[in-house]
């Protein structure tokens, strides 16, 4: 079955059925039958706000995005009018056929002008309901988007600021070491000699003293020669 005249039946059948409940009402109750006309109409109207908000929130759930939701229009407005020819149709047949008091409406009251007031009864809220189902699916979906892109940006500026505590970290391991072994062009002394302050120096330096006895000093002490002297004072 189609869902539009699934619908159309639905809201048929509820309107008759609201129809001839306050029929009833106002028989029994005839100094309320104002209060009791608001009560059915009210009624109507808040299934069809119901349904209408259900399929609008349905739709906005399995639609990628806003352009490819379904006709929700045409849809309710079609159920809209099964449901008022359907309705008027039905009870008039009721009212003629029973005692229940339905009203006087002919049939071609019933079949334009009833089923007229019946369509927008139907159509409006539905409609309203569907809009402000949609919106509140939609703003959800935007609010958890957002929290996800949050949540990213603060993991990505976690892992920003760990990689510059771990950079300066790294640069004060090495002003540490600049401290405690010297820069620059100096040398490290052991029994053996001395040795360039580099890597290959540091290794032979531990290698001759097996890790200890040396000391590092800015720089070596360097040769000297003594002075040639001429012969014959030449």
């Amino acid at each position: 079955m189609n869902s539009w005249l699934l619908r159309g039946l639905g809201m048929a059948s509820v309107h008759v059925v609201t129809r001839v409940v306050l029929g009833l009402a106002v028989t029994q109750w005839p100094l309320h039958g104002s209060s009791l006309r608001w009560i059915s109409l009210a009624f109507v109207v808040l299934v069809a706000l119901l349904w209408g908000g259900l399929d609008g929130i349905r739709d906005a759930r399995t639609a990628v995005d806003e352009e490819s939701g379904a006709d929700l229009t045409m849809m309710w407005l079609k159920a809209a009018a099964v449901a008022g020819v359907l309705a008027g149709a039905v009870s008039w047949l009721i009212g003629a056929t029973t005692g229940i008091a339905l009203g006087d409406n002919t049939l071609f009251f019933e079949l334009t002008s009833g089923a007229a007031f019946t369509i927008l009864l139907v159509f409006l809220p539905a409609m309203l309901a569907v809009t402000v189902g949609r919106f509140l699916v939609r703003r959800e979906a935007r609010k958890s988007g957002a929290t996800a892109a949050a949540g990213e940006a603060g993991a990505y500026a976690s892992e920003q600021d760990y990689d510059v505590v771990e950079a300066a970290e790294e640069n004060y391991e090495a002003s540490e070491w600049a401290s405690e072994h010297g820069s620059g062009q100096g040398y490290y002394e052991t029994d053996q000699g001395y040795y360039e302050n580099d890597q290959a120096g540091r290794q032979q330096a531990d290698d001759q003293t097996s890790g200890g006895g040396r000391h590092y000093v800015d720089d070596a002490p360097t040769e000297v020669f003594e002075a040639i002297k001429p012969e014959n004072g030449k």
